[in-house]
């Protein structure tokens, strides 16, 4: 079975169903199975598996059984492994049919993990990881249909070499004095071993010491010229290189930032951070690896010519010995691109486990989950060392073998040559000039050698990079401005019939068919428990999800064809977990504004309630403030946000329990000073609080993802239902 790893922390399902499809003759990429596992930020689901595998054709049987049980049924096979873990098991050694008694004892289960590689494990250490309390285990069985082979996999998207060729253009300048110090620097090594040769052949062995001055003044000077020149590139080197790594994480930002917000649910912060980091690979591979090998393989050609010119004995052993040499370090190639996929998990999970912890640091000193959280890093660390391992003693076979071979091919070209003065068919200086070659082909051979890796380290990059660049954009040229509003009939926000799930089909409704409208010019509340799906209904209309059925409409334009970009320009939205950024107060309220409007600011802030905070620091709205929020409270972090809503003056406001961290006065006067503000706006508040939402025009109250009242508050307590229910406490009604 071809191995494939997982890209993400979260790709084990998707990486398992590929190995298995191309065991069966499909190539499938991860993107693409990633998309049809619906995968989340808490990873993908059995059912979420079985709805991809079922979807390029396979037949699925999910099911829990036990070790005999497992015995009798057909591999490979997925299994849940270590409860939040999906592994391959592609076969097992040991097991026959009706003789399950004797192969028992010696079973041997190979595992193909998608974060680890190929594993054989014995029967114990496998049922320690698969079987859980009742001593049953899950597994997903795939059978391929007839459609399974009509089907046709799309085709896979990667940057190839016209994208890297692209950055090196725009530096073409630079590139060229590159080029033009390597060779000037690989002209002067060119020089050494003729030096050499006449060093020794006309001036020590005929005694001519002005000879020996000469060659020695020559070497000096070509030294000292080459050493200036390989100043001049390493600077070079060092602009070019820092001009491509902007160009390359400027892309990647770029084009990350014009992806679906659904794309970031299935993403951990590490993901995203050792991406960026890898761009180092591919800058190495195209600043530093790619020239130095251009002129290696020129050096090493000529060096090889030359040694070709003094013995075609010598030359053949040294051309047979290299490709050996060559063949050994390509052996293991493979095997490091695997380590490197494993490598590149762990510091993914690093990266966010210490992500976490500074985040975290105050609920965990509050909460005494310092130690429990130091522990969990400890084993990411104890993870890193077992891989770190895994590829030192690669490295140091592949690397050792490649200097054996070289040293044995030293020494017998060394013995052949010496064989050749004694018996007076060489010179000594053709001797020395030989050694001198032999010493000078060990750098190309090197650098040759090093290319293959850096190619694979950058080839692995932008793999991983490309993931990235070929996800659909939120924005297209078919796409439409929002329409303008108006107050003629039919104008507003119409939900018809809509549904949504976060995952497969059979995944529960988060909504389910609601129809209502949110009239033009008025507000709107919506009530409910947590959970009854208002959030994500605020969410469907930004446009961050696509609704599983049904239609939205802006004054009778579907919301599909509307540009979010366009759309979210003309909103004001306060969301649950709004984010404060590490910049200053004024920059945090204007958020989009190149220059500040001075006026709409202290509107902005004056509606907010939070001029007077701001004016008693000491550099008022210049004082920054950290990221999340740091430094400033909860109700003043959201004050900052209903105040970065209402300086944008947007048409449309939606604000989702914007006021819930504020004490009563506050809340108070923001909700008088709002009321002015949404005059003639279309508004839709998501709230508990009965202070909030009782003077709207309608609301909305969600049951399970359900509409079960609407009406105006007054109405809705008349009832005596799940609204009467959900205020009664506030209002004092009693029962």
């Amino acid at each position: 079975m071809k191995f494939i790893p997982q890209y993400n922390i979260m790709d084990c399902g998707p990486a398992c169903l590929a190995m298995i499809a191309n065991e069966y003759g499909k190539k499938y990429t991860l993107k693409y199975l990633r998309e049809k596992s619906f995968l989340t930020r808490d990873g993908v689901s059995l059912l979420g598996i079985s709805e991809a595998a079922q979807s390029i054709g396979f037949e699925t049987v999910t099911t829990r059984i036990n070790l005999d049980q497992l015995l009798d049924l057909p591999t490979p096979c997925i299994l849940h492994w270590d409860q939040n873990h999906f592994i391959v098991l592609e076969k097992i050694k040991g097991s026959k049919k009706g003789n399950k008694s004797f192969f028992k004892r010696g079973l041997l289960f190979k595992i193909v993990d998608p974060s680890y590689g190929i594993l054989y494990l014995k029967e114990t250490e496998f049922l320690k990881h698969w079987i859980s309390s009742d001593n049953k285990g899950v597994a997903l069985f795939l059978n391929p249909t007839d459609a399974f082979y009509e089907y046709s996999p799309p085709a896979e998207n990667k940057i190839n070499i016209k994208y890297l060729a692209g950055i090196l253009f725009q530096h073409k300048k630079q590139f060229l004095w590159m080029l033009l110090s390597l060779l000037l620097g690989n002209l002067v090594n060119i020089t050494f071993p003729f030096l050499t040769q006449n060093l020794i052949d006309k001036g020590i062995t005929d005694k001519n010491l002005s000879i020996v001055q000469l060659i020695l003044f020559a070497q000096i000077s070509l030294f000292l010229g080459a050493m200036t020149v390989e100043i001049i590139r390493n600077w070079l080197v060092l602009k070019v290189g820092t001009k491509i790594s902007i160009t390359i994480i400027s892309d990647f930002l770029r084009k990350l930032l014009q992806l679906k917000i659904k794309f970031f649910d299935t993403k951990m912060m590490g993901d995203f951070t050792q991406r960026i980091q890898d761009n180092e690979r591919i800058e190495n591979f195209l600043t530093s690896q790619s020239l130095i090998t251009i002129f290696s393989i020129i050096s090493f050609c000529v060096f090889f010519v030359i040694l070709g010119y003094y013995n075609y004995t010598i030359l053949f052993i040294y051309l047979l010995l290299t490709v050996l040499a060559v063949c050994w370090s390509a052996y293991f190639l493979k095997k490091r691109s695997i380590l490197d996929f494993y490598k590149f998990k762990l510091k993914s999970e690093n990266q966010n486990a210490i992500y976490e912890i500074i985040n975290g640091v105050t609920e965990m000193k509050l909460n005494q989950f310092q130690d429990f959280k130091n522990k969990e890093w400890q084993k990411i660390q104890d993870k890193l060392l077992q891989i770190n391992a895994r590829v030192l003693r690669l490295t140091q076979f592949q690397i050792g073998g490649f200097e054996i071979i070289n040293q044995i091919k030293n020494i017998i070209v060394t013995y052949i040559s010496a064989v050749c003065v004694i018996k007076g068919e060489m010179s000594l200086g053709e001797l020395m000039a030989i050694s001198f070659i032999l010493g000078q082909m060990i750098s190309p051979l090197n650098s040759i050698t090093t290319f293959f890796y850096s190619l694979q380290d950058a080839k692995l990059s932008l793999e991983r990079l490309s993931e990235v660049q070929y996800h659909e954009d939120e924005e297209n040229e078919n796409l439409i401005p929002l329409p303008k509003t108006s107050l003629l009939n039919n104008q507003g926000i119409n939900i018809n019939d809509v549904s949504f799930q976060y995952e497969g089909p059979k995944s529960p409704f988060v909504l389910k068919d609601i129809s209502f409208k949110i009239p033009e010019g008025k507000i709107t509340a919506i009530v409910g428990a947590s959970g009854s799906g208002k959030t994500t209904l605020m969410k469907l209309l930004l446009r961050f999800y696509e609704p599983t059925r049904g239609e939205l409409f802006y004054n009778s334009e579907n919301i599909s064809k509307i540009s979010p970009k366009s759309l979210r320009e003309n909103c004001g939205v306060v969301m649950q977990d709004g984010f404060i950024f590490s910049d200053t107060i004024e920059r945090n309220i204007a958020t989009g504004d190149e220059e500040v409007n001075r006026e709409k600011l202290q509107n902005a802030v004056k509606i907010a309630n939070i001029e007077e905070f701001i004016e008693e620091l000491p550099l008022g709205y210049n004082t920054k403030i950290g990221a999340s929020g740091n430094g400033i409270s909860g109700g003043q972090k959201q004050r900052i946000l209903i105040a970065r809503a209402v300086y944008k003056n947007p048409h449309y406001i939606f604000f989702d329990e914007a006021t819930s961290a504020l004490d009563a006065e506050n809340e108070k006067i923001i909700h008088d000073n709002l009321q002015q503000f949404f005059k003639g706006k279309t508004v839709l508040i998501i709230a508990h609080r009965l202070s909030t939402v009782k003077n709207a025009d309608q609301i909305i109250v969600l049951k399970n993802g359900r509409i079960v009242e609407l009406g105006n508050h007054q109405t809705l307590v008349d009832n005596k239902a799940d609204y009467y229910n959900l205020v009664k406490n506030q209002l004092e009604l009693g029962s």
